[in-house]
């Protein structure tokens, strides 16, 4: 079997794939090996998914769904009062900003939507295991060998292969074909979530208390929790903490969460005074992770199958459909025979995705390592320059001047290498040899007076 393009996995990102390559009358095979709906977390978008999810057309079948609208996210500090607010924005042809929305998601719907009309615009869905890549003696992608339901074995044949498999990282997990799959920053955490009613929303008296915003709620460094309204009376709530604090507890999962959900955070408990489950409970650890050369010659990793900073604002759907929007065109070239000569013939479209996503882990680290000094930048330095990062706008006009600020707080400087295009910052722990770069006082510098205000952890 022969196909311009082999999508492995049949989520957000294949589903939107297939749509884009459609647009432009690339036909594409998705291989699929679980049933559709399924469960799945990731259920908040961010500003920016929203024009991704437009311009597929999906805005009426968003709103006939009844997908709750999001306003923005808010975030409790430890003793559940204090509290900071980003909302959803907009940038116009000006580059002005205006007052939008977004949509939270209950992803078994939503995923059968995109894989549904992915399916009605030409897609052909396939339902099987990818097994590995089919290469060329000098290493290029040429298709997949799929494992049947039945377990017979087929090769499908393609000029270009998208691994959109997320967090599985199928073309990073059997060797050989990417750079290698080194552990993230958080990879020594562990989410447990589940969904349950009975959940007390906001009130929808202003915009940062509208019912269905999302919540996140800090406890301290990498143990937090979030709360998410996927309907009308359904919530999806999970707990990160370190794996140590977890199973130190010796806890079921079940019993960990419902007792974290209450002990927590102050406001968490408020508004969630019984907690009735209505999901099993879930678990996954050790979730932060990067690929090294995730594009090269026949294919191209797309969102979570190359890299995952930290589920903590949300940012991995959008992540995942601009990339895929992204893709579509770079793939159309390379198809007419552009980069064909090329050892990486996407190595400008994996740049690009490359600094988009050095934005996110910026900001995130910069929460996690200097949290007053963040909840000072939202309310008053740097407020427009983060409403576009918790938007999604990380590659328009970046590094922005917050961007520049956290990265000089962090003592962070952004290498790219000319060969693997790869980005782990200098100062890291991936780089205890080079000495940070930056010096001087950071622009972040707290006063007494916010110090005291104990704007995130008092």
């Amino acid at each position: 079997m022969k196909t311009d393009v082999v999508i492995v996995g049949a989520g957000p990102g294949g589903a939107a794939s297939a749509m884009h390559l459609a647009n432009i009358g690339i036909r594409s095979v998705i291989v699929e090996r679980e049933t559709f709906p399924r469960y799945h977390i990731g259920e908040s978008m961010t500003g920016e998914c929203a024009p991704l999810i437009r311009d597929l057309g999906f805005a009426e079948q968003m709103r006939d769904l009844g997908h709750p609208v999001k306003l923005g996210v808010k975030v409790f500090g430890t003793g559940g009062k204090n509290a900071w607010w980003v909302p959803v924005m907009g940038r116009d042809k000006d580059w002005k900003l205006f007052e939008g929305f977004t949509w939270q998601v209950r992803r078994s719907v939503f995923d059968k939507m995109m894989l549904d009309e992915a399916v009605a615009r030409g897609a052909v869905l396939l339902n099987g295991r990818a097994v590995r890549p089919l290469q060329s003696n000098d290493g290029t992608v040429r298709g997949v060998q799929v494992r049947a339901p039945a377990g017979e074995m087929m090769e499908l044949e393609s000029e270009v292969l998208l691994d959109c498999s997320g967090q599985a990282t199928f073309l990073a997990n059997v060797g050989g074909v990417t750079g290698p799959k080194y552990v993230g920053s958080y990879d020594k955490q562990i989410a447990i979530f589940s969904q349950v009613t009975g959940a007390i929303r906001g009130d929808d008296s202003t915009r940062d208390n509208a019912r269905d915003n999302t919540l996140i709620f800090y406890q301290s460094k990498y143990h937090w929790a979030w709360f998410i309204p996927i309907d009308h009376d359904v919530v999806s709530v999970g707990v990160v903490s370190p794996s140590a604090y977890f199973q130190d507890k010796h806890e079921s999962k079940r019993d960990f969460l419902v007792r974290e959900l209450h002990e927590l955070n102050p406001e968490l408990k408020r508004r969630l005074p019984e907690i009735k489950l209505v999901e099993d409970v879930h678990v996954i650890p050790n979730y932060s992770y990067q690929v090294k050369r995730f594009c090269g010659k026949g294919f191209i990793c797309i969102g979570d199958a190359h890299r995952f900073v930290d589920p903590i604002f949300s940012f991995g759907l959008f992540a995942t459909l601009k990339e895929a929007a992204l893709a579509a065109p770079v793939v159309k070239a390379y198809l007419d025979g552009s980069g064909r000569d090329q050892a990486n013939p996407f190595a400008e479209y994996q740049l690009y995705c490359e600094k988009g996503l050095d934005v996110f882990e910026d900001v995130i680290d910069t929460f996690w390592e200097q949290p007053l000094a963040f909840a000072f930048s939202v309310h008053h330095r740097y407020t427009d320059n983060l409403i576009d990062v918790f938007a999604g706008r990380v590659h328009e006009r970046q590094p922005s001047d917050a961007v520049v600020a956290v990265r000089k707080l962090l003592k962070r400087e952004r290498y790219y290498d000319d060969e693997d295009i790869y980005s782990i910052p200098i100062g890291s722990r991936f780089h205890p040899e080079r000495a940070p770069i930056w010096e001087g006082e950071s622009d972040f510098e707290c006063t007494e007076e916010w110090m005291s205000a104990e704007m995130l952890v008092g």
